[in-house]
């Protein structure tokens, strides 16, 4: 998995991944929608990005809020409504559930890692005037999500570790105590 910010230490089959570089959006405002996105369900995710892309409530912006408004929604926090933003990480999500489907991985998702980075600066001059210079700046981002362990957790459920411990002694007891009868009667 080169080129991700994201190493995987135990078995990558149970991950999928998804990447779109040079976006024409603000990594600021990416970057802020993807750090109130990660380490949530799937599911709840696509809720929130469905609600920040029509606008209906604001993204939290916990850096890069200089000079920011606060929102009635937040508790009077700092946020925006980065609309755009949103759409694009939306899609990104949607693209990172068919990569998983097509890997054969089991709903639900859990997204384990998701970031935006600045990617590339253009320099670009406005055309007439005093040359005013202004840079075109591109953003990456990119999304990891594994299968959640509900499945490892039933499995532990069924069997309970006290009944299966009696039924083990219990078993050992008999054969231990012809094993001493034997042991004896030989003596």
């Amino acid at each position: 998995m080169k080129s991700y910010s994201y190493t995987i230490k135990e078995n990558p089959e149970s991950y999928a991944f998804a990447r779109v570089e040079g976006v024409d959006a603000s990594f600021k405002d990416l970057s802020e929608v993807c750090g109130r996105l990660n380490n949530l369900a799937v599911e709840r995710a696509l809720e929130l990005l469905d609600k920040f892309s029509t606008g209906e409530f604001p993204v939290l912006y916990k850096s890069h809020n200089k000079k920011l408004g606060h929102r009635r929604e937040l508790g009077g926090a700092k946020g925006r409504y980065p609309i755009k933003a949103a759409k694009i990480v939306m899609k990104l999500l949607k693209s990172v559930i068919a990569n998983a489907n097509t890997r054969g991985l089991i709903e639900p998702y859990l997204i384990v890692h998701l970031s935006a980075n600045k990617k590339m600066n253009y320099p670009r001059m406005s055309p007439k005037g005093m040359r005013k210079k202004s840079d075109y700046e591109t953003a990456r981002v990119e999304i990891v999500i594994r299968e959640k362990d509900i499945v490892k957790k039933e499995k532990k459920k069924d069997v309970p570790k006290q009944e299966v411990k009696t039924e083990k002694t219990e078993e050992k007891k008999p054969e231990i105590e012809k094993e001493i009868k034997k042991v004896k009667g030989e003596n």
